[in-house]
Parts: C-alpha cells; structure tokens; sequence
C-alpha cells in the first residue's frame, strides 16, 4: 500500500486507511452568505442598500484625474512652510497622549473589576468612557475651537480625550480578561485593594499601558491632520489651506511628510516595544 506522491510500505496485515478529507461545504456556504449579503446591502436600496452610484464614479473621472496628477507631482519648494506646523502638530500629539497617560493608570485600575470590586462606581466610569469614545473627533474639535477659539489648545484637548478613552477601554478589557492569582495572594496576606493595585497589578500591567500610550501617540500624528479642517491647528490646518486652494501639488508635500513622520514613530514606537515587553 503506498500513500499518495510517496512509497510507503507499512506492516503487513495492517489495515491503514487514509482520514476523509474535510468538507468544505460549511466554508463555501458561508462565502456565498457573505456576498449575498454585500449583494443585498449594496445593490437594493428598496431593504436599507447603500445606493452606490458607480456611474457618477465613472462620469466624473476626469474631474478627480486632474487632482490626482497634481498629488504625483510634488511642490518641494514648499517643504519649508510646512515645518512650523508638523512641529505644532507633534507637541500637541505629544502633550496630549503624556496627559492621558498620565490619567489613564487610575481610571483603568477604577473601570477593570480585578482591581475595583466596586461595581457601581465601575459601571459610572465605564459608561462615561463609551460616551467619551462614542463622540467622534471632529465633533470635540468643532465644539472645543467655538469654545477657546482656533489654534492648537482645542487639538489638543480633543486629542487628549481620544486618547483617554482608547487606553482605559483596551487596558481595562484586557485586565478582566487576564488570570490574577497575585491578587488574591495580596488579599489572603491582608492587603488592601489599593495595596494590591499598586504593589502587585500595576508591576504586571505596566506593558498593557506602554503599548497603548505609543500606540496613541502613533494615532495623534494622523488625527490631527484631520482636526486642522476645523481650526484645531498644527499641519491639519495648513493642509486643509492649501485644499482651499487647489494647491494639490503642496498637499501632497504635505502628504507626504505626514507618512514620514509616522513611520519614523511606528519604528521608534516598535523598538521601544521590544525593550519594554
């Protein structure tokens, strides 16, 4: 008896037989329930359909075209306006992702239930965090610019509350979801739950937190680019200007050393991670 695409002699008198092959037909079914219900959503706007117009895509080409051939064509000369406002944009990132980190530690320890067995103060912080997270940027930047004028203070109070409400939301699931057999260690030898915060979970959690403040600051960088279409200052601002006026080929400078910055970030962001994991 040999096996398929090689000789293998096995004992004789031995009855080998080779395991069914898996059926595929759960994962066939499940591709053709996925592009059904794309086909449902998209295609018939008589049940909720998104009413996708591919034929204004297709009409009005020659208008996007011309921009996108300005975006491949660079203003360099412009480079050295844009310095004053990456460096505003990147103390806004920086102030705000440093204070949120710094008011992130209790308000996790607060929200996760190992490290408060207090359930109604827990529950009130929590929901406060999702109404944090469940307003969009934008729409703290607008209010934030009406209430303290335009500039880089409402950027980065928006920025500031982004990131608060990313950090206690994932450090905290992710102290639920965890094993902590230290803290009952901790209580069995009579220490109190702020003890035990402090001696044994935060020693443990200390790289959840790292993780997320260099993952935010990596965010910063991008939203506020956005952020500047309301006035909330640093190179948002400048890009949205030069939208204004049609001076694509400075907002692709402008583009561009955006996604220098942010890699250099993810990279210095990636190796810090590896020192502190």
């Amino acid at each position: 008896m040999t096996a398929t695409g090689t000789d293998v002699k096995l004992p004789s008198g031995t009855d080998w037989q080779l395991p069914p092959r898996p059926s595929t037909r759960l994962r066939t079914a499940l591709i053709i329930g996925a592009v059904a219900a794309f086909t449902i959503a998209t295609c018939l706007p008589a049940i909720g359909g998104v009413q996708l117009d591919f034929g204004a895509l297709i009409s009005h080409w020659d208008n996007g075209s011309g921009l996108l051939l300005q975006l491949f064509q660079p203003d360099f000369a412009f480079l050295p306006r844009t310095v004053q406002p990456m460096l505003e944009t990147l103390q806004m990132a920086l102030v705000g992702a440093v204070a949120a980190a710094l008011l992130s530690v209790p308000l996790t320890l607060w929200a996760a239930a190992p490290t408060n067995p207090n359930g109604l103060s827990r529950r009130i912080l929590r929901a406060i965090v999702n109404v944090i997270r469940a307003v969009p940027d934008l729409v703290y930047a607008t209010i934030l610019v009406a209430m303290v004028g335009v500039g880089a203070l409402p950027g980065l109070l928006t920025l500031f509350l982004f990131d608060l409400g990313i950090i206690v939301k994932l450090v905290s699931e992710a102290i639920d979801s965890a094993d902590h057999p230290y803290i009952e260690a901790g209580k069995a030898a009579g220490g109190t739950q702020t003890q035990i915060n402090r001696v044994t979970v935060l020693p443990q959690v200390w790289p959840l937190f790292a993780n997320q403040w260099l993952y935010t600051l990596e965010l910063n960088v991008r939203i506020s680019a956005i952020l500047g279409i309301v006035g909330a200052g640093g190179i948002g601002r400048l890009l949205d200007e030069r939208r204004a006026f049609y001076a694509y080929d400075d907002v692709s400078v402008i583009v561009l050393e955006i996604l220098v910055v942010v890699v250099l970030i993810e990279v210095a962001s990636n190796l810090l991670r590896r020192r502190l994991v």
